[in-house]
């Protein structure tokens, strides 16, 4: 029967947790677009040139920085605060706070965002009203983001709309 001397174990035990830590959790070293992509998201549900930094806990809380809030356009109009949190899952981005997507006149807040089967080409976004479903194509590069009051000039000054702030 063998026997270890706890000391001789330890470092064997430690470096193999460490090991499996490093091969589950996702890095958190590339952009945000490459860890959407890991996490089997499309890459472009965060705009390109105006996000600063993420942070990514070990729970799974993702904080994405941007340099201002800003409006881009998917399907329809959505705005991004300049800090987006969500819980990141493999597939999923749940419990998203600082994001909102127009409906006809409205602005709802953003509460998911699943794709249940990349092979099925579409992603859900859950506005909590309604689920909205739309094609993965629509996310496959990151979207231009313009700062808010620099869209809502242009709206207002083409449309002649009187718009309710958010």
């Amino acid at each position: 029967m063998a026997t270890f001397r706890k000391n001789h174990l330890t470092p064997y035990l430690t470096s193999e947790l460490l090991l499996h830590l490093f091969l589950l959790l996702p890095l958190a070293s590339g952009s945000i677009h490459e860890l959407l992509v890991s996490q089997g998201l499309p890459a472009g549900l965060f705009p390109k040139d105006v996000v600063k930094s993420y942070d990514l806990d070990e729970d799974g809380l993702l904080q994405v920085y941007l340099d201002k809030p800003c409006v881009a356009k998917f399907e329809t109009r959505v705005f991004f605060d300049s800090v987006v949190r969500a819980n990141l899952t493999y597939g999923g981005l749940t419990g998203v706070e600082g994001l909102s997507q127009q409906e006809l006149f409205l602005w709802l807040p953003v509460k998911d965002i699943i794709v249940y089967d990349p092979s099925s080409g579409l992603i859900l976004f859950d506005i909590g009203l309604a689920h909205r479903q739309m094609s993965l194509s629509l996310f496959e590069e990151p979207p231009v983001c313009n700062p808010q009051n620099e869209v809502q000039e242009k709206i207002d000054g083409e449309k002649g709309l009187i718009q309710v702030q958010r």
